[in-house]
């Protein structure tokens, strides 16, 4: 059993959680880590050379966290280190390791873009968000949100819908 930080204790005593940490765990939920990790083990470095690689989801979360909120390789890794929330979502206890510094996530994102693998997750992501009857809006760090989108029938039979012209 791991110790917990007294940071974690006093965040389970609050008496509200964030929205940033309610979509964050809703995206830990429906995201399937494993498969994603063996999609990028074939490409990522092995570490037999230069230092140790970073494992492979820490940097995931670490690049998913950049996208839906919008950040610099620099602001994601301060942002880490800012909120309890983030931090959370990577997994990460400062007592036993560090946050992936700017330049390692700059690396793996060039990574992830000429493998074209990135396009995939996002692909995935909706896919998933689409079956659990939910939609991504897009926001800044500080509105982030998921909604409930159930399906509309005027819209499938395309009903009722109006085109803009000009």
């Amino acid at each position: 059993m791991k110790q917990e930080s007294f940071s974690v204790m006093e965040c389970r005593c609050r008496k509200k959680r964030t929205k940033r940490e309610e979509f964050l765990e809703i995206m830990d939920e429906i995201i399937p880590w494993e498969e994603w990790v063996s999609l990028v083990v074939p490409h990522y470095p092995t570490g037999k050379r230069g230092r140790p690689p970073m494992e492979i989801e820490t940097m995931l979360r670490m690049y998913l966290l950049q996208c839906w909120f919008s950040l610099s390789d620099e602001g994601v890794e301060d942002a880490i280190y800012d909120s309890y929330a983030m931090r959370k979502f990577m997994g990460i206890n400062f007592f036993e390791q560090d946050v992936p510094d700017a330049t390692t996530l700059l690396h793996f994102r060039h990574l992830l873009e000429e493998k074209g693998i990135g396009k995939l997750f996002f692909d995935a992501i909706n896919r998933c968000l689409e079956r659990a009857g939910r939609m991504m809006r897009g926001g800044s760090i500080v509105d982030a949100t998921l909604i409930s989108a159930p399906s509309s029938t005027k819209n499938a039979e395309k009903n009722g819908i109006r085109r803009c012209t000009r």
